[in-house]
């Protein structure tokens, strides 16, 4: 796979080529390759190719001009930070770089060679789904999505395709190019087999995604007297057994590694990294920043500028980069230098939660009382999940999606923490009525409220902050140099996840925002071509029985005017489709305005060590609980 800094160097344009971008635009060539440039797949791609048809098919466009913008603004932070670098570069920074090493010392006491987690990644999850369904597509170039691609099989990525790009751009990289709606009921039950194996070689596992997991296989491989590399080689074929879909892993000492690696050998292979200091060194030398999870294509950028374009360049800047860019970033950057991550896997329920929230996508609604009715339901459905998280929240926030899929949220901190149906409603209603004053004839196809800032409501026992569990005190100078030593180590270990969940969050923050605007792009192309782009083919056998008959109950598209039955989920996905058929005759409205809530990632609170190994160490026989089979849409 080409690296991230390889795929960067696009040539320069030439004097005599007037197609060719300005001089200027060749970060923003390289930024409009999109999130997913490193998918696995793209080996001989010609990304500067590929480039060059972004480039050339969205110029013009609201979404280049909004791109165009953010990368002058980028251009001109980084032209900042060498600033600033430079006059670093005249001051005596022994002291910082004194600091740094000694804190270099500390994460090498948080080192855990002991453990042994996994990262499973289902190849080309979506694509892979279909395909069970209609073999022939194995080999012809298919993707599912229609304004924005969700996935691509192997021999879309040949081509360029891959998630996170534009529909329209993809066909220009491949014209053949099919592309099926997604149906996540399908995926949802298939990614339901492939989680019954997880839960044999670990009870505990962590669904990161619908299509990814980790597991601590440490127990499993002890219990069993198996070999990491034999254990999830075995449990691949398992999978591939049951459930017809090829998974990739990576088997390493953490997590972090351990998703890098599962990278390596796509699609339907496994990649080992040993738990040994130097051969995670050795591997973590040459390994491309980009490829780290939590660092996007800005603060790739950024690490660019200064000379830092693999973790094995971290270490000469380490006296600057606290003050470039902040205490966070130089313990996270720390990390990926010496190649540490979280070892303790466990279900998404035990983690910290964060917030509380609840929202629902409808037919287009404008009317002021219809919206007030919605909000109110809204308020009402909150206050039952409030009730069950036996908790309430400090701060409310309030979000809607327009018939044009912008997205506001907004939020208000109310004098006390609320809960009760007829608080949320009260202190979101004039959100709601700003709203409508800003936005002249507003309609909404979603609306959604969600609780920040918990405060449990358990009787006794609890902090009383909630959910935040308390830091335990570090031991006075009588206690042993033991419970001295687990202190520290216990407090490195707390600084080490709150960095690393921190980055993570921004990146994925990052690709949603990118997914939002790629999305926009999508629906202005439509809006400028009568044809639809997208070559679908038929979903259903026609040698099958026909379909039940439709409700009674009907609704009318207001796109295409046919009519559909009154079903909110199936109505939405007519609509959706309609929209990226360019049949929607409003132009998408591209708002600066427009800010995508983020999707909270859960903290890791502390837990009981012991019971979580227990539970390892258990026979696997029962199935996953219900909260452990939902799945993260992430």
């Amino acid at each position: 796979m080409e690296s991230a800094d390889k795929d960067a160097d696009i040539p320069e344009p030439q004097q005599d080529s007037p197609r060719q971008a300005p001089q200027e635009h060749k970060t923003l060539k390289y930024s409009l390759l999109g999130p997913s440039l490193l998918k696995a797949g793209q080996d001989a791609v010609d990304q500067r190719k590929v480039s060059e048809i972004i480039y050339n098919a969205s110029k013009g466009s609201k979404f280049f001009n909004h791109e165009e913008s953010r990368d002058k603004v980028l251009t001109e932070k980084i032209s900042q930070i060498l600033a600033r670098k430079a006059r670093l570069e005249r001051l005596d920074l022994s002291s910082d770089c004194r600091r740094a090493d000694e804190y270099i010392a500390e994460l090498e006491l948080s080192r855990d060679l002991t453990q042994t987690v996994v990262h499973v990644d289902c190849d080309a999850f979506f694509a892979a789904v279909e395909e069970l369904d209609r073999p022939e597509l194995k080999t012809v170039p298919m993707a599912v999505g229609k304004g924005v691609l969700t996935t691509c099989n192997y021999v879309a990525r040949k081509y360029g395709c891959r998630s996170g790009m534009a529909s329209f751009v993809a066909k220009k990289l491949c014209p053949e190019l099919i592309c099926l709606p997604q149906n996540y009921q399908k995926y949802s039950a298939k990614a339901e087999e492939i989680r019954a194996v997880f839960v044999e070689y670990d009870p505990c596992f962590e669904s990161a995604s619908i299509d990814e997991a980790y597991l601590n296989i440490t127990a499993y491989c002890d219990e069993n007297n198996m070999d990491p590399q034999e254990a999830v080689q075995q449990m691949r074929a398992r999978i591939c057994e049951e459930t017809k879909i090829t998974v990739s892993a990576g088997i390493a000492a953490n997590a972090k590694l351990a998703k890098i690696a599962s990278n390596q050998n796509k699609p339907n292979g496994q990649f080992y990294i040993p738990n040994d200091r130097e051969e995670i060194m050795s591997f973590i030398k040459n390994l491309p920043v980009r490829k780290v999870n939590g660092i996007g294509r800005v603060f790739e950028r950024e690490l660019k500028a200064i000379g830092i374009e693999t973790c094995g360049e971290i270490y000469p800047q380490r006296a600057f980069l606290k003050k470039l860019f902040g205490e966070k970033a130089f313990q996270f950057l720390m990390q990926c230098y010496l190649g540490l991550g979280r070892t303790k896997i466990q279900p998404a329920e035990e983690y910290e939660r964060k917030s509380v929230g609840t929202e629902s996508t409808f037919s287009e609604i404008s009317d002021k009382e219809a919206i007030h009715a919605k909000l109110r339901s809204t308020a009402e459905e909150l206050e039952k999940d409030l009730a069950k998280s036996q908790c309430k929240g400090r701060t409310l926030v309030l979000k809607i999606k327009l018939h044009t899929f912008e997205v506001y949220t907004r939020q208000v901190v109310p004098p006390k923490a609320v809960c009760r149906a007829d608080d949320l409603y009260a202190y979101a209603l004039p959100i709601i009525v700003k709203l409508e004053k800003e936005i002249p004839n507003m309609r909404l196809r979603l609306l959604g409220l969600r609780c920040t800032n918990l405060v449990s409501t358990k009787k006794g026992g609890l902090n009383f902050f909630g959910f935040q569990s308390v830091r335990k005190p570090i031991p006075s100078t009588q206690d042993n140099d033991q419970d001295l030593e687990t202190a520290a180590e216990s407090r490195i270990n707390e600084t080490q996840l709150s960095a690393e969940q921190d980055f993570e969050n921004a990146a994925r923050q990052e690709r949603e925002d990118e997914i939002n605007e790629l999305e926009k792009l999508s629906q202005e192309y439509n809006n400028d071509n009568d044809t639809p782009f997208i070559n679908t083919i038929p979903t259903t056998d026609p040698t099958k029985s026909p379909p039940s008959p439709k409700p009674a109950e009907i609704w009318t598209c207001p796109i295409c005017s046919h009519t559909q039955p009154a079903d909110d989920k199936i109505f939405n996905e007519h609509v959706d489709y309609c929209l990226s058929k360019g049949t929607i005759l409003e132009a998408v409205q591209s708002s600066t305005d427009s800010v995508v809530e983020q999707v909270p990632s859960p903290n890791i609170q502390s837990a009981n060590e012991h019971q979580v190994s227990s539970a390892r160490k258990r026979k696997s026989s029962f199935d996953t609980s219900s909260r452990q089979r939902r799945l993260f849409f992430a």
